[in-house]
């Protein structure tokens, strides 16, 4: 009888794979047991005993644990969605003004890719909030046309209040990522062939309108995987919030580790809500993605 190697290499990884997994919650178990805490989730309908400084619905600390982390959600959500439309803004600015023929706005561009690229998103982030907002002591209170109010407590624009907290990781996050969504942009305009370039230009039509309506349009199919990886990228790092005291999903979750010591349930609600957004932006992108390809394809 032949053995296949490949079936028993195979085998063993299984094998392995799953001794290992066997162990770790075996472990587990063990420890839970330890501390008699146990694994459930009842602990989520007690009252959660702690104030949320921001929170789009209403919310008091004899609200459940389930709520304030539904609350927290929102939170993230809201900084996520708003500093993913931002960044795309921002990063489809710079990477045009980067491939432009302009020189003085390609040097601007390619300076600020560098210095926000090179320079760590915390810090980035603690600039935001101390420099940028913190820094305006009680005196400061600055006044546009009574439309904008801004002080250090955050923005407050036609009757909607931003608080510092939520802007420093908004700025930050948009920032941040937007020199990364430049380059991806850079990059997807320069795979287009020069030969379209040298077409929309023989017709007549102006840089602008031969980027917009020739170009773009092209290389979106290069753009678009290497634009989901900033967007997850960014879902992931809204996770730096606890830095500047933002409300989101994780850092409510820490919160409660810290009162009730449900580190592994808290760690698998983390892990379903995030996994459950990144799925989301990654389908979105696809089937973004498979549109492009047949527009291109029949177009």
């Amino acid at each position: 009888m032949k053995i296949n190697k490949k079936s028993v290499l195979q085998l063993g990884v299984c094998i392995i794979f799953f001794g290992g997994l066997g162990i770790l919650i075996n472990n587990l178990t063990i420890n839970l047991i330890r501390t008699g805490l146990g694994f459930n989730f009842t602990w989520l309908f007690k009252p959660a005993s702690f104030a949320l400084a921001e929170h789009p619905l209403p919310y008091t600390s004899s609200d459940s644990y389930a709520w304030a982390i539904f609350i927290g959600w929102l939170n993230s959500l809201k900084v996520i969605v708003s500093s993913l439309i931002l960044a795309t803004f921002l990063g489809t600015l710079i990477g045009l003004a980067r491939t432009g023929k302009n020189f003085l706005l390609g040097i601007i561009s390619a300076g600020y890719i560098t210095v926000v690229r090179q320079t760590p998103l915390l810090l980035q982030l603690m600039f935001w909030y101390f420099v940028g907002f913190l820094s305006l002591n009680d005196n400061m209170f600055i006044q546009i046309k009574n439309i904008f109010n801004i002080s250090n407590e955050g923005i407050e624009f036609s009757g909607l209040t931003f608080s510092s907290e939520f802007l420093a990781l908004f700025l930050g996050l948009s920032v941040f990522t937007s020199a990364y969504i430049a380059e991806v942009i850079r990059g997807g305009i320069l795979s287009v062939s020069g030969g379209q370039w040298e077409a929309f230009r023989s017709l007549g039509l102006s840089e602008r309108e031969g980027i917009t309506r020739i170009i773009i349009p092209q290389a979106l199919p290069a753009i678009i995987p290497g634009l989901t990886s900033q967007y997850l990228n960014l879902a992931k790092n809204s996770t730096l919030a606890i830095a500047v005291g933002y409300s989101d999903i994780y850092a409510i979750n820490d919160t409660i580790i810290n009162q009730t010591g449900r580190a592994i349930e808290c760690f698998i609600i983390l892990l379903i809500s995030f996994l459950l957004l990144n799925l989301v932006i990654t389908n979105t992108m696809e089937i973004m993605n498979k549109l492009t390809l047949k527009s291109k394809k029949y177009g």
